[in-house]
């Protein structure tokens, strides 16, 4: 333990706050939050603490620490999830991808509410429902908003008794037409309340509210109004009998589990509204520890909720947290209301917690299936592009290169990096033509060689690593420009020209292409990396094209 760090600890204040461990280069290790940040952070520094050995070789790493006081724990654990954003820190648990799952997102702040899909949760006074891990069921759930409740999906500016032209939607009896002032606006949002009421699993609510509009329909003898309504009921009750009861406690409830098989870690996240099942998340964890899923789950329901539309009001937990009324009390400010954080141990709520295990267990066995197989098509595609194009070696690593521009303005070009067949996104670069003038394809992919060979050649470490084969998006002279300059670099590596009319293969000094057969894991491989590259280029050159368009003029 360094002296710093030992006069660090001897400081630490009694209060709550959140600490950052560093390692000796100053990258960040691990962020933890403490109500008494004495108590905690010391306690990893104690001979007596009985740690797992995950922990202890992290405690054995730290070189620094940095402390944030804050004023209460609950403030404490909204920076720690902020920090975990920021710094990535390796014995953090982390959502894989951090991916920002779709979200409905109901407009409130319009006269005539719509809803739209949304990336992010904002305080705005807006609704939102979500996220959604499955697209089939957002676009499935807005299909029934439109033709059942009949709200609006244009981005028209609407206000209360405007005129305006319908569309081909109000025809269609997919909108109730508030832009022509078709429909009151109190009976909109009437309309609105209830697509709430659906969107949040109580369907059985909205059918309730429905009927007893569809009976003043008929008793004021609004036959038609009646009708439609009574279409509304059925299009929801097919809905509502498609979720499976799973309890008859009648609560709100998200069921959270989490599961290791000592590689891997999953998460279910299992939403139950009014006893019925709405849906299921799953979500692969980094940094999680099979003897730590305790933290693992407090860390993961942390993350999922600061980002999650809904907080139900009870959630039922596999394993107990540390400082779960703080937990409790930051998910009561997401509410707005009591939430109760349980840990069952008996009875239906436990069922509940052991079908959510078993739902992470297959989910686990299914990707462990796909990597398997994945990992045998990557080592067939290799051997089969070993023997097609009679390689020295095994071409583990294959670099792929393709050139984008518009009539030869904002020329780019991309590099993507292939190793045992999955993409290596780390090593892809991206490289601006500087010495070409007008569409030149042979010179600019000349260019982005001589750049990526003469850095690996001086011993760049980004460009470091040479490739076992070099693929060119292009036929011959695409090819034949490569190779002049691996001649000149005095450079000899397997490369390959891709002509994509017909698949064609070209290979330097020979005149006749290699046709792979069609259904080829090799040719499949070859696809795959120069779609990526075409994609990863062409991405970038927009970028550029987009930024000259819209830079300011100067006079």
């Amino acid at each position: 333990m360094t002296t710093l760090l030992q006069q660090k600890l001897a400081q630490l204040p009694d209060k709550p706050g959140c600490y950052i461990f560093r390692d000796e280069s100053g990258q960040a290790l691990y962020v933890g939050k403490a109500e008494v940040l004495r108590n905690r952070v010391r306690s990893y520094f104690q001979e007596s603490a009985t740690h797992s050995a995950r922990i202890r070789v992290m405690v054995s790493r730290v070189a620094d620490l940095e402390v944030t006081v804050t004023d209460s724990a609950v403030e404490a654990l909204l920076l720690e999830l902020n920090l975990i954003r920021h710094h990535k820190p390796h014995y953090n648990v982390r959502m894989r991808d951090d991916k920002h799952y779709p979200y409905i997102c109901l407009k409130m702040d319009e006269p005539f509410p719509r809803p739209i899909i949304v990336r992010r949760v904002k305080r705005d006074g807006n609704r939102y429902f979500g996220p959604y891990t499955n697209s089939w069921a957002m676009r499935q759930a807005l299909r029934v908003i439109k033709s059942v409740f009949q709200i609006r999906s244009c981005a028209r500016k609407i206000d209360e008794g405007d005129q305006q032209k319908l569309c081909l939607d109000y025809h269609l009896g997919l909108c109730s037409g508030p832009c022509a002032s078709m429909i009151a606006r109190a009976e909109y949002l009437k309309a609105v309340d209830e697509v709430t009421q659906f969107l949040e699993g109580k369907g059985d609510k909205a059918l309730q509210t429905l009927e007893a509009q569809m009976e003043e329909a008929a008793e004021a003898l609004n036959f038609e109004a009646a009708a439609r309504i009574r279409d509304q009921v059925q299009a929801i009750q097919k809905v509502v009998e498609r979720q499976k009861v799973l309890s008859t406690d009648m609560e709100d409830q998200d069921v959270i589990a989490l599961v290791s098989d000592g590689f891997q870690t999953c998460a279910c996240v299992m939403q139950v509204r009014t006893g019925r099942l709405l849906g299921q998340e799953h979500y692969f964890l980094e940094g999680a520890h099979p003897d730590e899923l305790a933290e693992a789950v407090r860390q993961f329901v942390e993350q999922y909720y600061q980002r999650a539309g809904q907080v139900p009001r009870q959630l039922l937990l596999s394993h107990d947290v540390q400082d779960r009324p703080v937990l409790e009390e930051w998910l009561r400010t997401r509410r707005g209301s009591k939430v109760e954080v349980l840990v069952p141990q008996r009875g239906e709520k436990r069922r509940l917690v052991e079908l959510a295990e078993t739902n992470a267990a297959h989910q686990m066995q299914e990707r462990k299936a796909r990597l398997v197989s994945d990992q045998g098509k990557a080592e067939e595609a290799m051997m089969e592009l070993q023997e097609a194009l009679d390689l020295p070696t095994l071409p583990y690593r294959i670099e792929c290169y393709d050139i984008s521009n518009t009539q030869g303005t904002e020329s780019v070009g991309a590099m993507v990096v292939f190793e045992a067949g999955q993409p290596k996104k780390s090593d892809y670069r991206k490289f601006k033509i500087k010495t070409v003038q007008g569409p030149n394809d042979f010179a600019s992919m000349q260019e982005v060689l001589r750049r990526r060979l003469q850095r690996g050649i001086e011993g760049d470490d980004r460009f470091g690593e040479l490739p076992d084969l070099i693929v060119i998006d292009g036929g011959k002279g695409q090819l034949s420009a490569g190779m002049e300059v691996e001649e000149e670099l005095g450079v000899e590596i397997p490369t390959v020209g891709l002509a994509k009319q017909y698949e064609e293969v070209f290979k330097p000094g020979q005149s006749n292409s290699i046709l792979l057969p069609r259904r080829s894991q090799a040719l499949f491989l070859l696809q795959r990396i120069r779609d990526e590259a075409h994609r990863f280029g062409l991405t970038y050159h927009r970028k550029l094209r987009g930024q000259r368009q819209t830079r300011s003029l100067r006079w």
